[in-house]
């Protein structure tokens, strides 16, 4: 058996702060139908620049990638603390048949991404008249 030494400040370590922050990590999302007009996708994105986004929609399948980067003027050994994750992310979500892809739009602000998902006409419920016969 082997005998490790307990640090109660081990967690300040610069090595193990480090391999928490980095790689990747998944950014939380939120997905929900909009009346009958679209599905509306909103990611929480704080501190990521608008060119470390990419939004694509292909063969079905909406995909959202970017990267968060860390504050390039603090060293690794000022830091005290590190419980924010940084680095690559990438989310897909595959459409429903009823989202018309050619008019998908997306808004990026205060740190959280908008993207909406305008349902197919002939997709949207509609009313029917019917007729009574005398």
């Amino acid at each position: 058996m082997t005998i490790v030494r307990w640090n109660p400040f081990h967690e300040f370590a610069g090595i193990e702060a480090e391999s928490w922050a980095s790689g990747s990590w998944v950014p939380p999302v939120d997905v929900f139908q909009n009346g009958n007009e679209e599905l509306v996708l909103k990611a929480e994105l704080p501190e990521i620049a608008r060119e470390d986004l990419d939004i694509k929609v292909e063969n079905g399948t909406l995909t959202i990638t970017g990267q968060k980067k860390r504050a390039v003027n603090v060293k690794d050994e000022q830091f005290h603390r590190i419980e924010r994750r940084y680095g690559t992310f990438s989310r897909s979500f595959t459409l429903p048949r009823s989202v018309d892809s050619n008019r998908v739009a997306a808004e990026y602000k205060d740190g959280v991404l908008t993207v909406r998902l305008p349902l197919r006409d002939e997709a949207k419920p509609r009313q029917i008249k019917v007729d009574v016969a005398a």
